[in-house]
C-alpha cells in the first residue's frame, strides 16, 4: 500500500483524492490546506506541510498548491525521499525545472507532473493513427483554448504574475503546447504575440504563437486566451492523407462539453475530396484515473514516467520561456 499525503484541497486536491479513493494500492493518508473552511476529515488534516514531508511513514505527495510553490514543494518532497505528483506547472522557467530534475536524479524518487490532457481517450487515440503512419506524416497543427473568467478572478492567487508565474498560457494554453509536443514532437523556433488588452493585470489575456521544427517542417498555431466570452477547446492535426479534429474536452465543470473527434481522409493531393470520416465522441473523462495509475505502476515497477515527467516538462518550459521572451521584446 503506497500512504500519500496532499497539499493542497482545492479543486485539483480534491480531484487527485476522489482518484486515490478509486484504487487498493494506494491510499491518503494526510492532508494539508491552509484555508480551515475547507471541509477536510479531522484525522487526514495537517496544520503545516512540513508534517507531511517530514512523516516518514508517507511514501509519495501529491502537490496541488497554488503555482509558486511547486518548485519549493516538490524540491522538499524529494529531499524528503517521497514519490512526487505535482500539478502543472512545474515552476516559472526551465531552469527551474532543470534544479528540479538536479533533486530527482539525486535521491532516485519517481516525479510526474499533472497534465492531464494526454491521458484523454480522444487524445490517445489521436496519437494512435498519428504514429499508426495511416495518414502520413503530421504537416501542421492549430489549437485553440480559452476561457471567460469574471471579476472575482482579481481576488485569486492566478490573478497576480507573483504566485501564477503568468497568465492564461501558464495556465491553459501550457496543455495545448503539451499536446502539439505530443502528438508531432518539438519545436525549435518560436514567433510569438503576449497580450494584455483587457483585464489590465500584470499577466497576460491572450497569447498567439505559431512553433516550428525546421528538421521535419512541422508548423503549429496555438490561440490561449481568456478574452474568448466562452469556453472552447478546439485541436486540429492536419497530415498528407487526411486530418483529426478534436472540438470540446469532457471536465469536471462541464464547461467545455463533449468531446468530439473527427477522423477524416482525403484523396491524393491536390485533390481535397473527402473519402473518410469517422466521428467518436467521448461523454466520460478518465483522464484522472489514467494519470495516477501511470504514476502509481511507475512507483511499484521502478521503471522511470513516461508520460509526464520531468523531461517532458523541461522541453515545454523551454518553449515557454522562448513565449515569453518574445512578449518582453513586444513590450519594448
Amino acid at each position: 500500500m503506497i500512504r500519500a499525503g496532499i497539499i493542497g484541497f482545492g479543486k485539483m486536491g480534491q480531484i487527485r483524492y476522489n482518484s486515490i479513493c478509486q484504487r487498493k494500492d494506494i491510499e491518503t493518508v494526510a492532508i494539508y490546506e491552509p484555508d480551515d473552511s475547507v471541509d477536510i476529515p479531522a484525522v487526514l488534516r495537517r496544520q503545516s506541510p512540513e508534517e507531511i514531508f517530514e512523516d516518514k511513514d508517507i511514501d509519495a505527495v501529491f502537490i496541488c498548491a497554488p503555482n509558486f510553490l511547486n518548485k519549493k514543494y516538490t524540491i522538499k518532497a524529494l529531499s524528503e525521499d517521497k514519490h512526487v505528483f505535482c500539478e502543472k506547472p512545474p515552476a516559472f522557467t526551465a531552469e527551474d525545472v532543470e534544479e528540479i530534475i538536479s533533486h530527482e536524479e539525486k535521491n532516485k524518487k519517481a516525479l510526474m507532473y499533472g497534465f492531464n490532457h494526454r491521458h484523454h481517450e480522444s487524445i490517445s487515440h489521436m496519437k494512435k493513427l498519428i504514429d499508426s503512419g495511416e495518414f502520413g506524416k503530421v504537416l501542421w497543427l492549430r489549437g485553440r483554448y480559452g476561457k471567460s473568467v469574471n471579476k472575482e478572478f482579481y481576488k485569486g492567487w492566478r490573478s497576480k504574475r507573483e504566485t501564477a508565474g503568468g497568465g492564461i498560457f501558464l495556465d491553459q494554453g501550457i496543455h495545448m503546447l503539451d499536446l502539439f509536443m505530443h502528438l508531432s514532437g518539438g519545436f525549435d523556433i518560436v514567433k510569438a504575440l503576449v497580450s494584455n488588452l483587457y483585464w489590465n493585470l500584470d499577466i497576460e489575456d491572450n497569447v498567439f504563437a505559431i512553433f516550428e521544427n525546421t528538421k521535419t517542417g512541422v508548423t503549429a498555431s496555438l490561440h490561449s486566451t481568456m478574452t474568448q466570452w466562452r469556453h472552447l477547446f478546439s485541436l486540429e492535426v492536419f497530415l498528407e492523407k487526411g486530418h483529426i479534429t478534436l472540438n470540446g474536452l469532457v471536465t469536471p465543470s462541464g464547461a467545455y462539453g463533449e468531446e468530439e473527434l473527427s477522423i477524416a481522409g482525403n484523396s491524393e493531393a491536390p485533390a481535397a475530396e473527402l473519402i473518410k470520416r469517422e466521428v467518436r465522441t467521448y461523454k466520460v473523462d478518465n483522464s484522472w484515473l489514467s494519470e495516477l495509475e501511470h504514476f502509481v505502476s511507475s512507483i511499484k515497477s521502478g521503471n522511470k514516467i513516461k508520460v509526464g515527467s520531468s523531461s517532458d516538462a523541461l522541453r515545454l518550459m523551454k518553449m515557454i520561456d522562448k513565449v515569453y521572451e518574445q512578449g518582453r521584446k513586444n513590450e519594448k
